[in-house]
């Protein structure tokens, strides 16, 4: 076990039994880049995830290492300076304790070990994890803890931070995520339910496409953001009350199609009608009709490809596949970042 390895990995090193802690990966069934629209969302958690062992030290440093991934041990000083590094995964924790800081957050030396089951960069969210994970491990050791709603708005504006304009779909699914629900999150005013994901007779099966990204400098997700908000400035034209397409209906795209760029009308007509496939999903799956959950899967996949494009042509195979399946309900990219190197989620009995 992962967990158990991590923590004998600390004891031997550090001394003391940690604190342990799993901040889990996550799947998303539907809802595609809504989220950074104020539109609407289906995560769910999953059993891989992101292990931290740590405890409080007096040396006022934040001394961090991993043996898993990219191995190295960066040291932080509490009021935010650092020595250098070169792991990726030191951008994270940096932008983290700084906004921490600049909070007056009050920080307290922390001894951290990480490792995980995550494929780093598979859009299994392993970033989020990675960030809520560790703030969560900072209060812990602080001893002031703050509410996970903060932690994910934390963890959104380290990614901010570092280049990667996300919304707050992956933060709430690694901090809320319960086992055997989906997590319906309305990114406009952050209301969520959990909506059960079971379907009789059949699973749910990632496969692991092993095309890999990295979102850090991924300046094609930040791309489909500006078209979104070009459509948003064109119907505030007509419409000043609008703040984000989760407002815009596609009667507004077709309105200012003569003066908005093709490409940006094509993507956000996706947003819009993406919007809507969350909700028939909830329904199908709260009635229990699997074929129609597979039919909402295949709509979204296809979607993604034609109208959004941040798909691979790794990923369109494997549903292209699955559709010629016995058994296969529908198949979709269900991870929510562009060209990456995701997985097919598929209904099977």
């Amino acid at each position: 076990m992962i967990d158990k390895t991590i923590a004998s990995y600390f004891i031997e090193n550090y001394g003391n039994d940690p604190i342990l802690i799993k901040a889990p990966g996550r799947i998303n069934l539907i809802g595609e880049h809504t989220d950074y629209n104020e539109g609407l969302v289906l995560p769910a958690s999953i059993e891989k995830g992101i292990y931290f062992a740590v405890s409080e030290n007096n040396d006022d440093t934040v001394r961090i290492e991993t043996f898993l991934t990219q191995p190295e041990k960066i040291v932080f000083q509490i009021n935010g300076e650092h020595q250098k590094f070169e792991s990726f995964w030191g951008n994270y924790f940096k932008a983290i304790i700084e906004i921490l800081v600049a909070k007056n957050y009050p920080l307290k030396g922390m001894d951290c070990v990480f490792g995980g089951d995550i494929p780093i960069g598979s859009g299994l969210s392993s970033s989020a994890a990675l960030c809520c994970g560790f703030i969560y491990a900072l209060t812990k050791v602080s001893g002031k803890e703050i509410s996970r709603e903060e932690i994910a708005l934390i963890a959104q504006e380290a990614e901010h931070k570092i280049g990667l304009n996300c919304g707050l779909m992956d933060q709430y699914a690694v901090l809320f995520g319960k086992k055997g629900n989906a997590f319906f999150l309305d990114c406009k005013d952050l209301s969520h339910t959990y909506i059960p994901i079971n379907l009789e007779g059949y699973s749910w099966v990632l496969v692991n496409s092993n095309i890999k990204h990295n979102l850090a400098v991924d300046s094609e997700y930040n791309k489909r953001g500006i078209s979104c908000e070009n459509i948003v400035k064109e119907v505030q034209k007509y419409r000043p009350e609008i703040t984000s397409l989760r407002d815009v209906t596609l009667e507004d795209v077709k309105k200012v199609s003569t003066v908005a760029d093709a490409t940006d009308c094509k993507r956000a007509k996706y947003i819009i009608e993406e919007n809507d496939r969350v909700r028939k999903m909830i329904k199908a799956l709260t009635n229990g009709n699997a074929e129609e959950v597979g039919n909402v899967l295949r709509q979204g996949h296809w979607a993604m490809s034609t109208q959004y494009e941040i798909t691979t042509s790794e990923l369109d195979a494997l549903v292209k596949i699955g559709e010629n399946l016995d058994g296969v309900l529908g198949s979709n990219y269900a991870l929510n970042k562009p060209m990456s190197d995701g997985a097919a989620l598929a209904a099977v009995p």
